[in-house]
């Protein structure tokens, strides 16, 4: 179902307020947020997904649409596909349903909720509207008043009461409980779910991964989609030992990441694609200083400004090839929200282990919504931490080791001075023009990403047959929901969705084509750039096709099922 209405009205509230419900009634769910760049005033809607079985990607249309008003609606219909079979419930005054979003002749109920909210001191309508939703879709009306005591305590006991009234009203409004007894129900199938339950944003398990990987100083300056990250990781680095500060800018912002990693604190920062590019120059000196950082990049549409608050798998080019020179680094892609605490602790270890930048890409698609899942369970292999120069004369910061990794001094250690900056140098760290020490260090630096064992971390595969989708990022969740289609549809398809993209792992890649003949890959990009990727650092052998849109709208699972069932 989708809630809209203009910035301000209330349909994100109404949103989250009813995915939490959906949980606390034994659900799983997703929202996902879209809205225009505007501060208050455009467009915005709560698309939801609430079933009985876990969710990771929303569905190809929508069963039920909610319209707190039509304000900007040609600016959403796109998102919200409906079938001659779809509801809509409107406000009557909020004037007639646009062309745009009738023209398959869906079924209208018009219910006063700003008239039905008027009646009430401190009464809104997008709690009607919350009361509506929440009796079509049987829930619990006395867990619902608990959650708004719970949401709304700390706005006063008036608004409390009106909310909790305006939500009654909604709930026993008799146009919905009449039309809902007409329809329907859905019947739940498969078993009940019994462990915990989690309600949590991509950004937010990008958060709860850093500090399990053990970062303690983040500095950063806000940009959508990413700044809801360093709001929720602020106080809890606090609370952890650790601290964040808002730089001036990006170029201060990874400055103070690489100051404060080359004095012992495991660092990071987050951002979106216009700051990503500013921080490519701060990266190289990473890279050659072979200091560890952190970036965490969700991505939106571009280029320059571009569409900050829709998604786009974009950056990739960026953060594979964007460092100048050959500046060897790390590139990985959380695949789903659970998959997002995963990805980040990994980075974070992986980067303090091999003294490097770890570019961890997300998207706004992942970051910003929301799901109601399992309680994520994963397991990393033993990762070691950052090592630590020991005492002693003749230090070496950048010696040629077995493995590439040379121990690390902390400022102030006995005996382990050493110059540090980003021209080349031989093994103490003394500049250098010599092709000798240039191509030693080259050679290092490479050597300790290429010979490390990554694991059977580097993708997520699943699923068996002939035919393979080829994914990453944000698109994984709709590949497999695709899978499970075909599967019972008796047309069985591996999905093979890569979470390590640099360096690339021939190799097991092979492995996992064994067998394949067709190959779909899919993407959120204009250029195509996973598939150029792929292209670069593998050989697929198989017939290979691909199915890649910029965004904003996402690649739904059906599309991917027509692109596979239409291959002739």
């Amino acid at each position: 179902m989708a809630i809209t209405g203009s910035g301000g009205a209330g349909a994100i509230t109404a949103g989250e307020l009813l995915l939490e419900l959906a949980g606390n009634n034994g659900c799983f769910g997703m929202m996902r947020r879209s809205f225009g760049p505007q501060i208050r005033g455009g467009e915005a809607a709560a698309l939801l997904r609430i079933r009985h079985q876990p969710v990771e990607c929303m569905n190809d249309s929508f069963d039920l649409l909610l319209a707190l008003d039509w304000r900007n609606a040609e600016r959403f219909a796109g998102e919200i596909a409906l079938r001659p079979d779809s509801l809509i419930i409107a406000d009557p005054a909020a004037g007639e349903v646009p062309e745009v979003v009738l023209h398959l002749g869906v079924d209208l109920i018009e219910v006063p909720m700003g008239a039905l909210a008027k009646d009430i001191p401190a009464g809104r309508p997008n709690m009607v509207a919350l009361g509506l939703l929440a009796h079509w879709l049987g829930f619990c009306p006395d867990e619902a008043g608990r959650l708004i005591d719970h949401v709304f305590h700390a706005k006063g006991e008036e608004i409390v009461t009106g909310s909790r009234a305006a939500f009654e009203k909604g709930f026993t409004e008799p146009l919905i409980v009449e039309a809902r007894e007409a329809r329907p129900r859905p019947e739940r199938s498969g078993p009940v779910f019994t462990g915990t339950r989690w309600d949590l944003s991509g950004n937010e398990g990008c958060g709860l991964g850093m500090l399990r990987g053990g970062i303690r100083f983040a500095a950063a300056y806000p940009i959508t989609p990413a700044s809801d990250l360093l709001e929720w990781l602020s106080p809890r680095l606090e609370q952890s030992g650790g601290s964040l500060l808002q730089a001036e800018d990006e170029l201060a912002s990874i400055n103070m990441v690489i100051g404060a990693s080359f004095g012992g604190v495991p660092a990071m920062t987050a951002t979106s694609g216009p700051g990503f590019a500013l921080m490519l120059e701060g990266l190289g000196l990473a890279v050659a200083a072979e200091i560890p950082a952190v970036v965490v990049d969700v991505m939106r549409g571009g280029p320059s400004t571009g569409i900050p608050t829709k998604s786009e798998q974009s950056d990739l080019n960026m953060a594979l090839y964007g460092l100048h020179g050959d500046a060897p680094h790390l590139v990985l892609g959380a695949l789903d929200h659970a998959d997002c605490i995963l990805t980040a602790e990994w980075s974070a270890r992986l980067a303090e282990a091999l003294q490097t930048v770890a570019v961890m890409l997300t998207d706004q698609y992942l970051a910003q919504s929301r799901v109601i899942l399992p309680e994520p369970q994963y397991t990393l292999p033993d990762i070691p931490p950052r090592l630590l120069a020991e005492p002693g004369e003749g230090y070496q910061r950048y010696a040629v080791t077995e493995d590439g990794v040379s121990p690390m001094a902390i400022p102030g250690a006995e005996s382990c001075g050493y110059v540090a900056d980003g021209l080349e140098h031989d093994e103490r760290g003394k500049p250098s023009t010599a092709a000798a020490h240039h191509l030693a260090q080259l050679d290092k630096r490479n050597h300790k990403i290429e010979s490390f064992d990554f694991g059977e971390h580097w993708a997520d595969i699943r699923g068996a047959g002939a035919t393979a989708i080829l994914t990453w990022g944000s698109t994984t969740a709709a590949a497999r929901e695709a899978a499970v289609r075909l599967d019972a549809a008796g047309r069985p398809v591996k999905v093979i969705a890569l979470r390590l993209l640099l360096p690339a792992s021939p190799d097991r890649f092979a492995r996992a084509l064994a067998g394949v003949e067709r190959v779909l890959v899919v993407e959120q990009s204009h250029g195509r750039q996973f598939h150029r990727y792929l292209r670069a650092f593998y050989d697929i052998k198989a017939d290979t096709r691909t199915l890649a849109r910029p965004g904003p709208l996402p690649i739904t699972p059906g599309e991917i099922v027509a692109h596979i069932e239409n291959w002739s």
